[in-house]
């Protein structure tokens, strides 16, 4: 399976964000991804599986339970393919940068003046 086909679905999307803060339990990952999108433990099981089998998440065994937690490769192989597009958004990003910073500062110009 390609990477943006593990991707493009939002359930494990979400998913990987999850676990994008660290290490996770499976029970605490179903928990919040059933009360998000209304599917079934076991429906988020089989997203798990997908994510494993693609190796866009790792799985340890700590007792009975099964922590769950990020696998960098997939996302550094995505990273290095979407570096062919980022002169697309950053010269955009770059010139927001900027406007902020430049409103920053006359904010703090005009906080600076003496009030009448």
């Amino acid at each position: 399976m390609h990477a943006f086909d593990v991707l493009g679905d939002p359930v494990r999307r979400r998913i990987l964000e999850l676990l994008a803060s660290g290490e996770r339990a499976a029970g605490d990952v179903g928990a919040v991804v059933q009360a998000e999108f209304g599917i079934t433990q076991s429906a988020v099981s089989q997203h798990l599986k997908v994510l494993r089998s693609n190796g866009f998440v790792e799985v340890t065994a700590a007792g009975t339970r099964r922590l769950y937690s990020v696998a960098p490769d997939p996302l550094q192989e995505i990273d290095a393919w979407l570096d062919h597009f980022r002169r697309f958004w950053e010269p955009h990003l770059d010139a927001l940068a900027t406007e902020l910073a430049r409103g920053r500062r006359s904010r703090e110009a005009s906080d600076d003046r003496p009030q009448l």
